[in-house]
């Protein structure tokens, strides 16, 4: 179960369509490489290329000896969050139903645009991608809520 803080600050602007992506208050390099060296470190995860987002993004893969939950824990096959480019910083992941209201409400993130046309559950969101070391931090931890979700923890 998360328990969030507020996320201090102005949302940032995104594209709310195909692809969706975040196109202001990008994560640092520095803050991006963290998160690409933390965000895979689960075990049974694959870091593999994205079978659903745009090239360069690299997925959290489930491998089977894992243990899996329900389908609306993956995206595609067993991809069940990816870390897009470092120009957007944004990742996309499942999140338990339970979870995504407060998620939404503290300002982590928003809905994928195909949730509101019925093409993908509403455990689908975006999370912005982090400006500082305190917000990495939590993505991490929203990270490990969306690990726990696609293993049925």
């Amino acid at each position: 179960m998360l328990s969030l803080p507020y996320r201090q600050g102005e949302k940032p602007q995104t594209h709310y369509g195909l692809p969706h992506s975040q196109l202001d208050q990008n994560p640092s390099a520095e803050i991006y490489d963290k998160l690409k060296a933390n965000a895979f470190d689960f075990e049974f995860v694959e870091r593999r290329p994205s079978v659903i987002s745009v090239p360069g993004a690299e997925a959290l893969w489930l491998q089977e000896e894992g243990g899996h939950s329900c389908d609306e824990a993956f995206m595609r096959g067993n991809e069940f969050a990816h870390v897009h480019p470092p120009e957007d910083g944004s990742l996309h992941l499942m999140l338990p139903e339970s979870d995504v209201p407060e998620f939404l409400e503290r300002g982590w993130g928003e809905h994928h645009p195909l949730v509101q046309k019925g093409r993908m559950p509403p455990t689908t969101v975006m999370v912005f991608g982090p400006r500082n070391q305190e917000e990495l931090d939590i993505i991490l931890e929203i990270i490990q809520t969306s690990y726990k979700f696609a293993r049925g923890l």
